[in-house]
């Protein structure tokens, strides 16, 4: 135990992960890797306590691990916090897998005692081997540079000191002083693909090499240095991102994935968009779950999809809120020389107008008189030549009035058919904020 606890106290130092003077919890499962952390910490000097979390997933096997943890803390004199969850209620409640609901209810309770107690951390038991098949699963998956670091040392208040050692010598370390723990058999089942790195590929690898897991690992630690100067030398693009600066980046295909990827697009998608911003391709549409993206021109625009506007009814003069976001005032004038050239305020002729009024979205085939023509125009072709993205065009709105008379195009042009000219007694004002 002491060749363990040696290496594990260096590693804290030089990860800088927990305080000397505060308050840190340990996730004791019972399982070799959480009694081997509980027990260094202890021995190290800090000032611990253990928390349990009992998901009820595996029957009686739940019940001993949570009696195994119970004797072993009060063995060692450490105060222990237990708690219970129906993971498999939460799980069908939430529309998410078993794990993922073990995983959040974990964490969110973490979370909360971290704060009901005020300790400083809560220690987790992920050692080397940990780190390993996480990034082999990742690399199996086509992870990017950050899928490929492994595991962190620290994710803000969770640590993990253990990230030094193997498991093979976590389980030496607990022979050596004959101390027991015990098995969760869900971690035998190779149909996992996880268990299936563990108890397969991961032994393969160390017949051909024996320090295979080790040099992986090493690994994963210069991905991570690499990754620090790669996001010291990348800015996350807005909503729209010219292709030459596209073009000129270094590697144009990372800075997709890295804009792109949490958005929902995948790596076909992202190829298509380099080859077709190189050809010069414009008009193209990609879509995600939650995005479209359009390549416009010399511009690509990336905007949240959001279900079309229903036609929303003015039926007199007054202030409407249109949604959380924005609202609609609509006044009389009677000074005919008050004319707004402001882009989201209106004024026409209110003689020319029929109540009620309609905002609603530009549909297919929609024409006005834009202001200082006598002839009708698709707005679509008026939206072309103000040169306004697709995916701005497929948002433009509009106010007509009963009749069907268009009498302006939002921020950008009302009718010419209802200006204001000198004959003009009142002023319709429409604003929108």
């Amino acid at each position: 135990m002491n060749n363990l606890k040696l290496k594990v106290a260096k590693f804290i130092r030089s990860q800088q992960l927990l305080s000397a003077d505060g308050l840190h919890l340990v996730a004791l499962s019972g399982g070799a890797d959480s009694v081997a952390l509980m027990l260094v910490l202890k021995a190290l000097g800090y000032r611990i306590e253990a928390v349990h979390c009992n998901f009820h997933l595996r029957g009686e096997e739940s019940d001993r691990d949570e009696q195994f943890v119970k004797r072993l803390s009060n063995r060692e004199n450490i105060p222990l916090h237990l708690i219970h969850f129906d993971t498999r209620e939460y799980a069908a409640l939430h529309q998410v897998s078993i794990e993922m609901a073990a995983r959040d209810l974990r964490y969110h309770y973490f979370s909360q005692l971290l704060e009901d107690i005020g300790a400083d951390t809560v220690c987790v038991a992920h050692h080397r081997d940990d780190a390993v098949e996480t990034l082999l699963m990742n690399l199996l998956r086509g992870a990017g540079i950050h899928g490929l670091t492994g595991i962190r040392p620290r994710n803000r208040h969770v640590v993990r000191p253990l990230l030094c050692v193997s498991r093979k010598e976590i389980l030496l370390a607990l022979k050596g002083i004959g101390q027991e723990y015990v098995t969760d058999s869900s971690n035998l089942e190779t149909e996992v693909l996880r268990n299936k790195i563990r108890l397969q590929l991961i032994p393969l690898l160390e017949q051909l090499n024996p320090s295979a897991s080790e040099n992986i690992f090493r690994t994963t630690f210069f991905l991570s240095e690499a990754e620090k100067v790669y996001n010291a030398n990348f800015k996350a693009p807005g909503n729209n991102l010219s292709i030459s600066s596209l073009l000129e980046f270094p590697s144009p295909l990372s800075l997709l994935h890295e804009w792109l990827s949490p958005l929902g697009f995948n790596r076909t998608q992202m190829f298509e968009i380099l080859e077709s911003s190189i050809s010069g391709t414009s008009g193209k549409e990609f879509n995600s779950s939650t995005h479209t993206l359009v390549i416009d021109r010399d511009t690509i625009f990336v905007e949240q999809i959001k279900p079309p506007m229903k036609p929303f009814i003015i039926p007199e003069t007054g202030l409407y809120n249109i949604d959380e976001t924005r609202s609609l005032r609509v006044s009389i004038l009677n000074n005919s020389n008050d004319i707004s050239r402001e882009p989201y305020i209106c004024t026409i002729d209110a003689d020319k107008v029929k109540f009620p009024l309609t905002l609603r979205p530009v549909r297919q085939g929609d024409r006005f008189v834009p202001f200082g023509m006598n002839g009708t125009k698709l707005i679509s072709d008026f939206l072309t030549d103000k040169k306004l993205p697709l995916i701005k065009k497929s948002h433009q709105l509009l106010v007509a009035d009963v009749t069907g008379l268009i009498v302006w195009v939002v921020g950008l042009r009302t009718s010419n058919i209802c200006r204001v000219t000198s004959s003009t007694s009142f002023i319709l004002k429409i604003e929108i904020k």
